[in-house]
Parts: C-alpha cells; structure tokens; sequence
C-alpha cells in the first residue's frame, strides 16, 4: 500500500478565493486516500506562500523527508508549483528518487510519456496564468501610482512613520536626514557623513550603524522632497517634506558629478512644477 504525502498551500492572494483554503483541501485529500485505499504519511502545509517560489519551509521539508513517502498528492497543479521549470525540475527529482505525483483534479498518473506530456503542457498553462496575473497588478499598481494615490506598499522610509495611510514625519529622524543633505551639500563625503552619525551615536532605522550605502539611499530619495517613487513613476504626495525639491535637486547633479560610473552621470532631477515625471526623462 503506497504511503502518500499529502501537501496543500495558499498564497496571501488565494486566502480570498472560494475552496482555496488548507483546511478545504486537506479533508478532501484525506476523503481521496481513504477512498484510493492509500496510507497517510505525512501532511505538509504552506500558508501565504506563492506557487512561483520553492522556497516554502513545507515543500523543502517534505522533499528532505522523501523516505517517508511514495506519492505527492495535490488536489491541483499549481497548489505545488506555477513555474513550469520547477515543476519539471521537480518531477526529473520525483523519477529519479522512484517517487511518483497525483494531482486529484487532473487525474493524473506520471508513470507513463503520454502522463508526463500531459502534466508539462498543464503546467505551461498555469504558469500563463500566473504570468498574466502579475502583468495585471503591475498595471494596476503602475496606475495607481500615476494616480498618487498614496503609499504602494513599501518599507516605510528612515524619517518617517505611516498613519492611516499617510506619511508623518518622525522629529528626530527627520531632523538626522536634514543633517545628511547640509553635510552633503557643504562638501562632506558620504562616507564622512556616515563617521560623524556613527561618532554621536546615532542609528539607523533599524537601529544599526550609517553606511555609505545608507547616506546614498537617503540622498537619492525623492520621499524627503516630497514625491513618490515606484518603479520608474516619480509624482507628488501630500505628505510633508524634509528638504526642499531645489535642495534635493542640488544633491542630485554632485552626486551625478562626482560618480566615476557612467551610467550613474545623469541627475535624475524632479520637476519643480510638481508633476509627474519619468526616472530617465
């Protein structure tokens, strides 16, 4: 009697989806043994993690754990994978171990070419869908920020807290990033900058010391003059700045002066008419 490893997930997007929940799949996996006659080794559980990556604690945990089991039961496809390569990478691992793949829904059997040929070409299809998908939210998110429709979800920066949707200024920190730009701007070096916070003891966000790599990421923001940036898409917020746009720009051209990389000798610099703008144009 074969010994069957029983693996669900969700991801954050499919928690909002009719019959995608863990509890949903399991019982009808466990109802697919019973009626298949096949023994229950081990259940394997990833939740919030996307089919697109394989690193999932439960997925890894169920390939090392393979002398417990014979198959790797799904009640679909792309529970276990939405990257046709992984997919097949998993399945060349699955022959090579003797180990076998159900999938429920599909009723599939990988024992045979016309089986293999069958779940490659499902696979292809899933992994347009999840392709489609994410072309999707990069126009909606694209949108949006065209729009300025506040924050898109990233971390909030060194400077500032978030309430209620809105970026606030942090007084102290506030007060640290202005002393960054009148350092820079009185011909201190970034790496300068770094040695004198460092040397009054003052820490980054999270808590650690000033780089150069942090004074850069501080001096190439356009949050501090005002705008918001994501991907190329740079446009104004309502939320209050810490140094003026001539300011900002001012940073920009010496640094974009003092760079030794080519690709880097462009400022990129932010319109003082507050509108939208294009990194690059």
């Amino acid at each position: 009697m074969p010994r069957v490893a029983l693996y669900t997930r969700v991801s954050t997007e499919d928690q909002a989806k009719e019959g995608y929940s863990l509890s949903a799949q399991m019982e009808r996996l466990e109802a697919y043994c019973d009626a298949q006659g096949w023994d229950i080794a081990e259940r394997y559980v990833d939740d919030g993690h996307s089919g697109r990556s394989t690193r999932r604690p439960a997925y890894r945990r169920m390939m090392e754990e393979r002398e417990k089991w014979d198959i790797i039961l799904v009640m679909k496809m792309d529970r276990i994978h939405r990257n046709s390569k992984n997919f097949m990478g998993m399945m060349e691992d699955l022959e090579r171990w003797g180990k076998k793949f159900s999938s429920m829904s599909e009723s599939l059997d990988t024992s045979n070419a016309v089986g293999r040929f069958v779940v490659d070409i499902i696979q292809r299809i899933a992994q347009l869908e999840s392709e489609q998908i994410g072309e999707r939210t990069y126009m909606g998110m694209r949108q949006k920020a065209e729009s300025g429709q506040g924050p898109l979800g990233f971390r909030v920066p060194f400077g500032y807290r978030l309430q209620d949707g809105k970026l606030l200024q942090e007084e102290s920190e506030a007060a640290t990033v202005s002393f960054i730009y009148d350092r820079y701007l009185s011909g201190r070096s970034m790496g300068m900058i770094a040695w004198e916070l460092n040397g009054m003891d003052v820490t980054t966000g999270t808590g650690g010391q000033w780089t150069v790599w942090s004074i850069s990421r501080i001096l190439h923001n356009p949050v501090y003059a005002g705008f918001l940036r994501w991907d190329d898409v740079v446009v104004p917020s309502g939320h209050e700045a810490v140094v003026s746009v001539e300011t900002f720009n001012e940073v920009q051209s010496r640094v974009a002066a003092r760079t030794k990389n080519p690709r880097h000798s462009k400022a990129q610099l932010l319109p003082l008419d507050g509108k939208l703008a294009l990194c690059g144009q």
